[in-house]
């Protein structure tokens, strides 16, 4: 749970990394001699390849890979020296098929905390002998990609602040603007009637309230910098509900191909442009589908429905995922919501990774956010999931 958990703090879209990592991985191909060369990520379900060299691949359950063997292991590295004659190996896809994998090295990709986030691998259809020599290059590789995710999440983390700070800037100008405008209208009225009645020993300090609240009120103007509604363009840390769709489509559509299952993804009209945080939106909607997608069987459906509520003084978002696979028990449902979960499924007989639903929570309460499981056993399930957010 806690390598799942150091993950998801990255907040990373897999399918943005292709160029950041290319140059490294056909390194790393070219220092072992390889034909392939992938750098992988592995969450709850699912392994991400976050930049190939040499197979044009995306992602695969993690049950099928050989990288979930390399983040498993104490040892510095992960060696297959022929897939073909391993019983783990032998029957998957990518060794019976083309490309007809035999040779697998991976390393681990550990960041500081000391958790496994995923692998760099090399493969090849010919079987092949690492020299000591390659295999230090290779971590050395590894450890580039460790620090370009780390430098990744730091600046990321650095713009979600910046972003912060600017908001409290524009509130605390929107306050005080209120309050000095009544003073000085209070004082205009006090000036005048003082002025009628002749009171000329107040004046002085009415005239001084003036100055002064004029003073703070171009202050705040000048903070403000003449704010104007406008239609917003996304920064860097948002989403809207239009490119939250895309998003999901692009990495959980492959997915839903693969097991004839129908995947849908409808959003709100009214409020489909308007910005919010991404903020680990992609870790929990996407735990959501993976487990939706295992646990529903074949010409099954998944449908995702996104809405964004603009109240007086938040907005609130709501992700909605709705499957019509196999359903949890109550009991399941109880577990998962005090945090206590083994597995995601007790009555199909498929044993789930026991961390998914765990570290969807576990993200909605870091965000303030509920979570609400609705199912019956064999009927399916809906997740419902609440984020509050600051108004754009």
């Amino acid at each position: 749970m806690d390598r799942i958990i150091s993950l998801a703090d990255y907040d990373l879209d897999y399918t943005s990394f292709q160029d950041t990592f290319k140059d490294l991985a056909r390194l790393a191909a070219t220092v072992a001699g390889t034909s392939i060369s992938l750098v992988n990520l592995i969450d709850s379900f699912t392994q991400w390849t976050v930049t190939n060299h040499g197979l044009d691949l995306d992602q695969m359950p993690r049950e099928d890979s050989v990288c979930q063997y390399t983040i498993s292991v104490t040892e510095p590295h992960f060696e297959v020296k022929d897939l073909t004659g391993d019983d783990r190996f032998k029957d998957k896809f990518y060794v019976v098929d083309e490309p007809k994998l035999k040779y697998y090295f991976g390393i681990p990709l550990k960041n500081e905390e000391g958790h496994n986030l995923g692998a760099l691998c090399v493969l090849d259809r010919d079987l092949k002998t690492l020299s000591p020599e390659k295999i230090e290059l290779l971590k050395i590789i590894a450890d580039e990609i460790v620090n370009r995710l780390t430098t990744h999440k730091t600046i990321t983390g650095l713009k979600t602040k910046l972003h912060e700070a600017n908001e409290t800037r524009k509130k605390v100008a929107h306050d005080i603007r209120g309050p000095l405008g009544g003073i000085i209208g209070l004082a205009q009225v006090i000036s005048e009637q003082g002025h009628e009645n002749e009171i000329e020993e107040v004046l002085e300090f009415i005239n001084l309230i003036q100055r002064s609240g004029r003073s703070l009120l171009e202050l705040a103007d000048e903070i403000l910098g003449n704010d104007v509604p406008r239609v917003k363009e996304l920064k860097a840390d948002e989403f809207n509900l239009l490119v939250f769709k895309d998003k999901l489509d692009k990495l959980y559509k492959p997915q839903a191909l693969t097991k004839n299952i129908a995947f849908v993804i409808n959003t709100s009209v009214n409020s489909a442009t308007i910005p919010f945080s991404k903020n680990k939106l992609l870790q929990i909607t996407g735990n959501l589908i993976s487990n939706a997608m295992k646990f529903t069987p074949g010409n099954g459906k998944i449908t995702v429905d996104l809405s964004l509520k603009i109240e007086e003084t938040r907005n609130l978002l709501q992700i909605n995922v709705t499957d019509t696979g196999v359903g949890l028990s109550q009991e399941a449902i109880d577990n998962i919501l005090q945090g206590k979960a083994t597995s995601t499924d007790g009555t199909s007989g498929e044993q789930g990774y026991g961390f998914g639903l765990a570290l969807v929570k576990h993200l909605v309460d870091s965000l303030k956010g509920t979570m609400r499981i609705y199912s019956h056993p064999g009927q399916g399930a809906n997740f419902e999931v609440l984020l509050p957010q600051s108004q754009a």
